[in-house]
């Protein structure tokens, strides 16, 4: 027993080392690969019907359009300024929505997309939901809430092999994600949950409704300014 809680006791150790010591390394140095996209690059020769490419660009944060900003943390993550990481308010929500036999639904903040989205695989098991907890407080606490917006917005699935808000400008708009437009921006946010299934270039009523209530959000919240002090 004494062993087996000698080689426990390393693996926590390894685990812990590595993982920090990855969050640390991110802070300062843009992602260019995940998980996410490594599965999407195998299953895209195993479908005959994908046309699949792989588009990613990174850019700062200050080269996306503020626009962006604003319409993601309207659509995703109204609190993203003010909690840590986890929206206790929406977590409860959801779970009163799940056990009342409404549609299943998340109270996921946009820290929790980049913490599956940089450090985890998909999936809803509680291993990769207590993963995703943990990376969550890790990022929270290593980095900048300007940082944790500049990987999403860098790293996020936004199309069919488009990953990131450049390549999601260039593909859609033609045009550097610091042009977007608030319409534009909107209509980007609109598509996030399902990008596999929707495109800003072929919108659907429900996209353009979805739009339009984003756009509101976006009127009705305070511009969203980052402390750089961090």
């Amino acid at each position: 027993m004494k062993k087996l809680f000698r080689f426990i006791g390393r693996l926590l150790l390894w685990f812990f080392g590595i993982t920090i010591g990855m969050t640390l390394v991110l802070r300062f140095v843009p992602v260019y690969f995940t998980p996410l996209m490594a599965i999407r690059l195998v299953e895209g020769p195993a479908n005959e019907k994908s046309d699949r490419q792989f588009k990613k660009d990174w850019v700062p944060l200050e080269e996306i359009s503020q626009h962006l900003v604003q319409a993601v943390v309207a659509s995703e993550d109204q609190k993203f300024l003010d909690h840590n990481g986890f929206d206790m308010d929406a977590i409860k929500e959801a779970i009163e929505g799940n056990q009342s036999g409404k549609r299943l639904r998340g109270g996921s903040t946009i820290t929790n997309q980049t913490a599956k989205n940089v450090f985890l695989w998909p999936g809803r098991n509680y291993l990769r939901k207590g993963l995703e907890a943990y990376f969550t407080v890790l990022i929270e606490f290593i980095w900048s809430k300007e940082r944790i917006m500049e990987v999403y917005l860098n790293v996020i699935e936004m199309g069919d092999g488009i990953y990131g808000a450049e390549a999601a400008a260039q593909a859609f708009y033609k045009k550097p994600a610091a042009k977007l437009s608030r319409q534009e921006a909107a209509m980007i946010a609109a598509v996030l949950p399902n990008p596999l299934r929707w495109s800003p270039a072929k919108p659907t009523a429900y996209n353009q409704k979805r739009q339009a209530w984003i756009l509101r959000n976006m009127n009705n919240l305070a511009p969203v300014k980052f402390d750089t002090a961090k």
